[in-house]
């Protein structure tokens, strides 16, 4: 298995993430050719994936790197694993070459949410050193 950050958006690759994204969440759409053009040029903005040895597109986690008052900051968001290879390190990689590139950025911290039901992922985190922040959690949605 590889983990290689994405420099391009193809078929393939809108392909894998409508495969891997329902296994996340059921309530989002996938994006299509065009969102993912427009989230690989993105500035700031990183998306993973981990290949198996076919290529074959096991897993997938997005960085977002960002400049605020107090210094660069990060988040991880949409990590996914394919159920067919969960158990077999895919989301450690990822996870663990997003934060060697937030790191070289200068990141001062990485944040992430995962539910609490997710416990694999919640001993993933934790192992990596990511500690629980008592902090209120807000969502503004559009109506």
């Amino acid at each position: 298995m590889r983990v290689e950050r994405v420099s391009e958006a193809s078929e393939e690759l809108v392909e894998a993430v409508a495969r891997l994204l329902p296994q996340l969440s059921s309530r989002r759409s996938p994006p299509g050719l065009i969102e993912l053009v427009e989230l690989v040029a993105t500035p700031g903005t990183s998306l993973f994936v981990a290949r198996a040895e076919d290529d074959a597109v096991l897993g997938m986690l997005t960085l977002v790197l960002y400049r605020v008052p107090t210094g660069v900051r990060g988040w991880i968001h949409d990590v996914v694993v394919d159920e067919a290879a969960r158990g077999q390190g895919v989301g450690k990689a990822l996870t663990q070459e997003a934060l060697r590139l937030a790191e070289h950025a200068g990141a001062i911290t990485v944040e992430l949410t995962t539910r609490s039901e997710r416990e694999a992922a919640n001993r993933l985190y934790q192992g990596l050193g990511f500690t629980p922040r008592a902090t209120n959690v807000y969502v503004w949605t559009p109506s």
